[in-house]
Protein backbone atom coordinates (compact mmCIF):
# COMPACT_ATOMS: atom_id res chain seq x y z
CA UNK A 1 0.00 0.00 0.00
CA UNK A 2 1.28 3.55 -0.67
CA UNK A 3 1.53 5.73 2.00
CA UNK A 4 2.43 9.32 2.20
CA UNK A 5 5.60 10.98 3.23
CA UNK A 6 6.23 11.85 6.69
CA UNK A 7 5.62 15.46 6.21
CA UNK A 8 5.79 16.56 9.63
CA UNK A 9 9.02 15.24 10.69
CA UNK A 10 11.16 18.50 9.12
CA UNK A 11 11.41 21.17 11.28
CA UNK A 12 10.99 23.35 8.26
CA UNK A 13 7.51 21.97 7.22
CA UNK A 14 4.87 24.09 9.13
CA UNK A 15 2.02 21.69 10.62
CA UNK A 16 -0.57 23.86 9.88
CA UNK A 17 -0.53 24.21 6.15
CA UNK A 18 -0.11 19.92 5.97
CA UNK A 19 -3.33 20.35 8.00
CA UNK A 20 -4.61 22.90 5.35
CA UNK A 21 -3.51 19.86 2.63
CA UNK A 22 -5.41 16.84 4.16
CA UNK A 23 -8.27 18.93 4.59
CA UNK A 24 -8.46 19.67 0.82
CA UNK A 25 -7.70 16.33 0.31
CA UNK A 26 -10.36 14.87 2.84
CA UNK A 27 -12.89 17.48 1.12
CA UNK A 28 -12.03 16.36 -2.36
CA UNK A 29 -12.74 12.32 -1.46
CA UNK A 30 -15.88 12.70 0.85
CA UNK A 31 -17.72 15.64 -1.44
CA UNK A 32 -18.20 17.69 1.70
CA UNK A 33 -16.59 21.28 1.62
CA UNK A 34 -16.94 21.41 4.88
CA UNK A 35 -17.48 19.08 8.04
CA UNK A 36 -18.59 20.07 11.86
CA UNK A 37 -17.92 18.14 13.90
CA UNK A 38 -14.78 15.87 14.89
CA UNK A 39 -14.56 12.42 16.14
CA UNK A 40 -11.69 10.43 17.63
CA UNK A 41 -12.25 6.96 18.08
CA UNK A 42 -9.74 5.60 21.03
CA UNK A 43 -9.23 1.93 22.21
CA UNK A 44 -12.27 0.24 23.13
CA UNK A 45 -14.92 3.19 20.62
CA UNK A 46 -14.36 1.51 16.88
CA UNK A 47 -17.55 -0.11 16.73
CA UNK A 48 -19.78 3.00 18.15
CA UNK A 49 -19.00 4.66 14.63
CA UNK A 50 -22.17 3.02 13.12
CA UNK A 51 -23.98 4.10 15.56
CA UNK A 52 -23.02 8.06 15.42
CA UNK A 53 -24.82 8.07 11.72
CA UNK A 54 -24.73 7.02 7.96
CA UNK A 55 -21.68 7.23 6.59
CA UNK A 56 -21.68 8.70 3.25
CA UNK A 57 -17.96 8.49 1.89
CA UNK A 58 -14.83 7.07 3.79
CA UNK A 59 -11.11 7.76 2.79
CA UNK A 60 -7.64 5.36 3.88
CA UNK A 61 -5.79 7.87 6.17
CA UNK A 62 -2.78 7.10 4.98
CA UNK A 63 -3.47 7.79 1.55
CA UNK A 64 -3.89 11.72 3.71
CA UNK A 65 -1.05 13.95 3.73
CA UNK A 66 0.21 14.12 7.01
CA UNK A 67 -1.33 10.59 7.84
CA UNK A 68 -0.49 7.03 8.54
CA UNK A 69 -1.84 3.58 8.91
CA UNK A 70 -3.08 2.25 12.28
CA UNK A 71 -0.68 1.11 14.57
CA UNK A 72 -2.54 -0.53 17.24
CA UNK A 73 -5.02 -3.50 16.99
CA UNK A 74 -8.74 -3.01 17.41
CA UNK A 75 -8.25 0.73 15.57
CA UNK A 76 -9.37 1.90 11.86
CA UNK A 77 -6.95 3.50 9.24
CA UNK A 78 -10.22 4.56 7.73
CA UNK A 79 -11.59 8.25 8.14
CA UNK A 80 -15.24 8.47 7.71
CA UNK A 81 -17.76 11.48 6.56
CA UNK A 82 -20.89 10.79 8.60
CA UNK A 83 -24.12 12.16 8.18
CA UNK A 84 -25.73 13.96 11.42
CA UNK A 85 -29.22 13.16 11.31
CA UNK A 86 -31.45 15.00 8.83
CA UNK A 87 -29.37 18.03 9.69
CA UNK A 88 -27.22 18.38 6.48
CA UNK A 89 -24.64 18.22 9.30
CA UNK A 90 -21.32 16.35 8.65
CA UNK A 91 -19.01 14.48 11.49
CA UNK A 92 -15.82 13.57 10.24
CA UNK A 93 -14.75 10.56 12.15
CA UNK A 94 -11.20 8.95 12.93
CA UNK A 95 -10.71 5.23 13.26
CA UNK A 96 -7.52 5.90 15.08
CA UNK A 97 -4.78 8.30 16.02
CA UNK A 98 -1.08 8.79 16.36
CA UNK A 99 0.25 7.86 19.80
CA UNK A 100 3.23 10.02 21.14
CA UNK A 101 4.65 6.25 22.24
CA UNK A 102 5.16 5.77 18.12
CA UNK A 103 7.88 8.07 17.94
CA UNK A 104 7.01 10.44 15.16
CA UNK A 105 6.52 13.66 17.30
CA UNK A 106 4.08 15.67 19.02
CA UNK A 107 2.71 17.08 15.46
CA UNK A 108 1.54 13.76 14.39
CA UNK A 109 -0.17 13.28 17.35
CA UNK A 110 -2.02 16.50 17.06
CA UNK A 111 -2.23 16.31 13.11
CA UNK A 112 -5.97 15.11 12.97
CA UNK A 113 -6.54 17.39 15.54
CA UNK A 114 -5.18 20.29 13.29
CA UNK A 115 -7.09 18.65 10.01
CA UNK A 116 -10.47 18.45 11.76
CA UNK A 117 -10.18 22.52 12.57
CA UNK A 118 -8.69 22.92 9.01
CA UNK A 119 -11.89 20.97 7.87
CA UNK A 120 -14.40 23.67 9.08
CA UNK A 121 -15.02 21.83 12.41
CA UNK A 122 -15.89 23.62 16.05
CA UNK A 123 -15.71 20.86 18.11
CA UNK A 124 -13.91 17.55 18.65
CA UNK A 125 -14.98 14.75 20.53
CA UNK A 126 -11.61 12.54 21.92
CA UNK A 127 -12.78 9.20 22.99
CA UNK A 128 -10.02 6.62 24.97
CA UNK A 129 -9.86 3.70 26.58
CA UNK A 130 -8.13 3.72 29.78
CA UNK A 131 -7.51 2.75 33.73
CA UNK A 132 -9.45 3.57 36.25
CA UNK A 133 -8.46 4.50 39.80
CA UNK A 134 -11.87 3.81 41.12
CA UNK A 135 -12.98 0.40 41.78
CA UNK A 136 -16.63 1.58 41.45
CA UNK A 137 -15.97 2.35 37.72
CA UNK A 138 -15.76 -1.14 36.78
CA UNK A 139 -14.56 -2.53 32.48
CA UNK A 140 -17.16 -0.77 30.46
CA UNK A 141 -17.50 2.68 32.48
CA UNK A 142 -17.93 5.53 30.23
CA UNK A 143 -16.33 8.51 32.34
CA UNK A 144 -16.51 12.49 31.10
CA UNK A 145 -13.02 14.02 31.29
CA UNK A 146 -13.23 17.38 32.90
CA UNK A 147 -9.46 18.12 33.16
CA UNK A 148 -5.93 16.43 32.81
CA UNK A 149 -2.35 16.08 33.60
CA UNK A 150 -0.03 15.76 30.96
CA UNK A 151 2.99 13.98 31.60
CA UNK A 152 4.56 13.73 29.15
CA UNK A 153 7.11 16.77 29.39
CA UNK A 154 5.88 17.61 26.03
CA UNK A 155 3.47 20.35 23.78
CA UNK A 156 2.18 20.58 20.68
CA UNK A 157 2.42 24.58 20.94
CA UNK A 158 5.77 25.99 19.65
CA UNK A 159 7.21 28.91 20.27
CA UNK A 160 5.56 31.86 22.79
CA UNK A 161 2.20 31.43 21.97
CA UNK A 162 0.81 30.96 25.36
CA UNK A 163 -2.82 29.04 25.58
CA UNK A 164 -5.14 29.37 28.35
CA UNK A 165 -6.22 25.55 29.33
CA UNK A 166 -8.48 26.54 32.51
CA UNK A 167 -11.41 25.55 30.21
CA UNK A 168 -9.50 22.66 28.36
CA UNK A 169 -12.60 20.56 28.07
CA UNK A 170 -15.45 22.58 27.57
CA UNK A 171 -18.23 22.72 30.73
CA UNK A 172 -20.95 23.32 27.71
CA UNK A 173 -20.53 19.81 26.25
CA UNK A 174 -20.29 18.28 29.53
CA UNK A 175 -23.56 19.15 30.62
CA UNK A 176 -24.68 17.89 26.75
CA UNK A 177 -23.38 14.61 27.83
CA UNK A 178 -24.99 14.27 31.24
CA UNK A 179 -28.28 15.57 30.06
CA UNK A 180 -27.98 11.99 27.27
CA UNK A 181 -26.54 10.14 30.18
CA UNK A 182 -27.38 11.27 33.99
CA UNK A 183 -25.06 8.55 34.75
CA UNK A 184 -22.03 9.74 33.71
CA UNK A 185 -19.16 10.52 36.41
CA UNK A 186 -16.45 12.47 35.26
CA UNK A 187 -12.78 12.63 36.58
CA UNK A 188 -9.13 14.14 35.80
CA UNK A 189 -7.64 11.85 33.09
CA UNK A 190 -3.34 11.15 33.22
CA UNK A 191 -1.55 11.20 30.26
CA UNK A 192 1.89 9.00 30.70
CA UNK A 193 3.96 8.42 27.46
CA UNK A 194 3.28 4.29 27.47
CA UNK A 195 3.55 1.95 25.27
CA UNK A 196 4.09 0.13 28.90
CA UNK A 197 0.86 0.18 31.43
CA UNK A 198 2.07 2.38 34.41
CA UNK A 199 3.40 0.88 37.32
CA UNK A 200 1.55 0.15 40.55
CA UNK A 201 3.81 3.04 41.86
CA UNK A 202 2.76 5.52 39.25
CA UNK A 203 -0.84 4.58 39.60
CA UNK A 204 -0.52 6.06 43.00
CA UNK A 205 1.38 8.88 42.41
CA UNK A 206 -1.24 9.55 39.71
CA UNK A 207 -4.18 9.34 42.49
CA UNK A 208 -2.00 11.92 44.95
CA UNK A 209 -1.59 14.71 42.39
CA UNK A 210 -5.27 14.26 41.49
CA UNK A 211 -6.23 11.73 38.58
CA UNK A 212 -8.97 9.61 38.22
CA UNK A 213 -8.24 7.87 35.11
CA UNK A 214 -4.76 6.80 32.98
CA UNK A 215 -3.96 6.58 29.48
CA UNK A 216 -1.56 7.34 26.87
CA UNK A 217 -3.92 9.93 24.77
CA UNK A 218 -5.85 12.93 24.49
CA UNK A 219 -4.18 15.32 26.85
CA UNK A 220 -1.16 16.55 23.95
CA UNK A 221 -4.66 16.41 21.08
CA UNK A 222 -6.69 18.45 23.65
CA UNK A 223 -3.88 21.30 23.86
CA UNK A 224 -4.02 21.37 20.34
CA UNK A 225 -7.52 21.64 19.96
CA UNK A 226 -7.83 24.53 22.47
CA UNK A 227 -4.75 26.67 20.75
CA UNK A 228 -7.02 25.68 17.44
CA UNK A 229 -10.13 27.56 18.71
CA UNK A 230 -12.12 24.31 18.85
CA UNK A 231 -14.82 23.10 21.53
CA UNK A 232 -13.44 19.83 23.14
CA UNK A 233 -15.43 16.91 24.73
CA UNK A 234 -13.24 14.36 26.29
CA UNK A 235 -14.55 11.11 27.14
CA UNK A 236 -12.68 7.87 28.51
CA UNK A 237 -14.24 4.28 28.34
CA UNK A 238 -12.84 2.95 31.84
CA UNK A 239 -11.81 -1.12 29.93
CA UNK A 240 -9.69 -1.95 33.16
CA UNK A 241 -8.72 -0.73 37.25
CA UNK A 242 -5.04 0.76 36.89
CA UNK A 243 -2.44 -1.61 37.56
CA UNK A 244 -2.39 -1.85 41.50
CA UNK A 245 -6.26 -0.91 41.91
CA UNK A 246 -6.63 -5.02 40.84
CA UNK A 247 -4.96 -7.81 41.21
CA UNK A 248 -5.74 -8.88 37.73
CA UNK A 249 -2.53 -8.08 34.95
CA UNK A 250 -2.83 -5.86 32.58
CA UNK A 251 -3.70 -6.60 29.05
CA UNK A 252 -4.92 -5.23 25.36
CA UNK A 253 -7.02 -8.09 24.84
CA UNK A 254 -9.33 -6.55 28.11
CA UNK A 255 -9.28 -3.42 26.61
CA UNK A 256 -10.74 -4.52 23.37
CA UNK A 257 -13.28 -7.12 25.15
CA UNK A 258 -14.63 -3.64 27.34
CA UNK A 259 -15.18 -1.72 24.06
CA UNK A 260 -17.53 -4.59 22.59
CA UNK A 261 -19.12 -5.10 25.85
CA UNK A 262 -19.92 -1.13 25.96
CA UNK A 263 -20.53 -0.68 22.28
CA UNK A 264 -23.96 0.00 22.58
CA UNK A 265 -23.91 2.20 25.35
CA UNK A 266 -21.20 4.24 23.94
CA UNK A 267 -22.32 4.60 20.73
CA UNK A 268 -26.09 5.94 21.67
CA UNK A 269 -24.22 8.57 24.11
CA UNK A 270 -22.01 9.84 21.57
CA UNK A 271 -24.87 9.80 18.05
CA UNK A 272 -27.03 11.67 21.03
CA UNK A 273 -24.13 14.21 22.21
CA UNK A 274 -23.04 14.80 18.95
CA UNK A 275 -26.49 15.58 17.60
CA UNK A 276 -27.05 18.10 20.17
CA UNK A 277 -23.81 20.01 19.65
Amino acid sequence: MTTTPDLLSDPATDPFAVAEQAAAVIAERTGAERHDVALVLGSGWGQTADLVGETLATVDQAQVPGFHGAAVAGHSSVIRSVAIGDTGRRALVFGTRTHFYEGRGVRAVVHGVRTARAAGCSTIVLTNGCGGLNPAWGPGTPVLIRDHINLTAHSPIEGANFVDLTDVYTPRLRDIAREVDPDLDEGVYVQFRGPHYETPAEVQMAKVIGGDLVGMSTSLEAIAARQAGLDVLGISLVTNLAAGISDTPLSHAEVLEAGQAAAARCGRLLAEVVGRI
